[in-house]
C-alpha cells in the first residue's frame, strides 16, 4: 500500500515568497546604524553600572532601590530562571490547525 490515500492529490503550492536555493533572504545583511547604536550604549555601561550602585546603595525611594538592585545582580549573576509548578492534575488540550 502506498503511504497517500487514493483519493487525494498532491497540489504543488505556489513558490511565492520563498527564496531560491542558496539565496540569502537578507543578502546585505543587519544594517550598520543598529551596530553603531549597540557601540554607543555600551560605551555607557561603566557610568550606567556606577549610577545603578549609587541609586542601590543612597536611593531615598525603597522602589528604586529594589529595582537597581535587580538590575545589578541580573547583569552580574544573569536573571534567574522562571519556575512553574506541575501538579500533574491540570488537562492538556492540544488544538491541530492543517489550514484546512
Amino acid at each position: 500500500m502506498s503511504s497517500k490515500p487514493a483519493n487525494r492529490q498532491s497540489e504543488a503550492k505556489p513558490n511565492k515568497g520563498q527564496f531560491r536555493k542558496g539565496q540569502s533572504g537578507n543578502p546585505s545583511g543587519r544594517p550598520k546604524e543598529l551596530k553603531e547604536v549597540i557601540e554607543l550604549a555600551r560605551s555607557h555601561t561603566e557610568a550606567a553600572i556606577n549610577a545603578l550602585a549609587k541609586i542601590a546603595k543612597s536611593g531615598t525611594s525603597e522602589v528604586a532601590v529594589i529595582a537597581a538592585s535587580e538590575a545589578l545582580l541580573n547583569r552580574a549573576w544573569g536573571k534567574p530562571k522562571d519556575t512553574v509548578e506541575i501538579d500533574g492534575n491540570s488537562k492538556l488540550t492540544v488544538i491541530i490547525n492543517r489550514g484546512d
